[in-house]
């Protein structure tokens, strides 16, 4: 979800303003993503890299996502959608932890769509714990290192038990992945529009949707 910043700057508006209209988008495009029925939609809210910007800009960044789980839970809730976090979110601060518990927990059991939020993720960290479980049950005797496979592999990863991964896009322009869910796109379909995300809305998503439906998927063959 990529171009708040610039958006802004171009109104000639402080950063953060760019923001809350990225979570307005959050919310158009969670809704139309429903309506158009896909299964599950993941959304790259936070990245292990993004600690590097300013503080205050992350302090307002953490300030837009209690607001949203605030604000947003309810209807989610009421709409069978269950919450799903991926990433380090433990390493954010208690009270921010401690909402997205109980949002995990009062969606659990929703048998509607599933939205995940990538949280303090990073996927080259992501590919190094999974390696590192495995590592660790193959020391233990567990599993035979022979018999791990890119099935085993995927089910040490934060994403186990979600359907693959089957269009990647990328809003404002930008044509890469920035650490975003590596393992998962190795045939995923990439999209690189370039409106920011702040005008990204259902119409944008249903156009991605149709332009994917277009392409001829081969995984490697003929």
């Amino acid at each position: 979800m990529d171009g708040n910043g610039r958006w802004a700057k171009a109104r000639h508006l402080p950063r953060i303003a760019g923001h809350k209209r990225g979570v307005d988008a959050v919310r158009r495009v969670s809704r139309a993503a429903r309506a158009l029925g896909i299964e599950v939609l993941t959304l790259y809210a936070f990245s292990s890299e993004n600690w590097r910007r300013p503080e205050d800009e992350v302090r307002d960044l953490m300030g837009l996502l209690r607001h949203f789980l605030k604000n947003e839970l309810d209807e989610l809730v009421a709409e069978g959608v269950r919450l799903r976090v991926i990433g380090d979110y433990r390493a954010l601060s208690p009270d921010l932890v401690a909402m997205i518990d109980e949002a995990i927990a009062r969606t659990a059991d929703n048998a509607g769509a599933t939205l995940v939020i990538a949280l303090n993720y990073g996927a080259q960290a992501e590919i190094v714990a999974a390696a590192r479980t495995l590592a660790a049950q193959a020391k233990a005797g567990e599993i035979r290192p022979e018999a791990i496979d890119e099935a085993m592999f995927d089910g040490a990863l934060t994403t186990h038990g979600l359907p693959p991964l089957d269009l990647l896009i990328r809003t404002s322009g930008e044509q890469r992945l920035s650490n975003f869910l590596l393992w998962q796109a190795a045939y995923a379909e990439l999209l690189f529009v370039d409106t920011l995300w702040p005008d990204f809305d259902g119409d944008a998503l249903a156009a991605a949707i149709a332009q994917f439906g277009r392409r001829e998927r081969r995984f490697g063959g003929l």
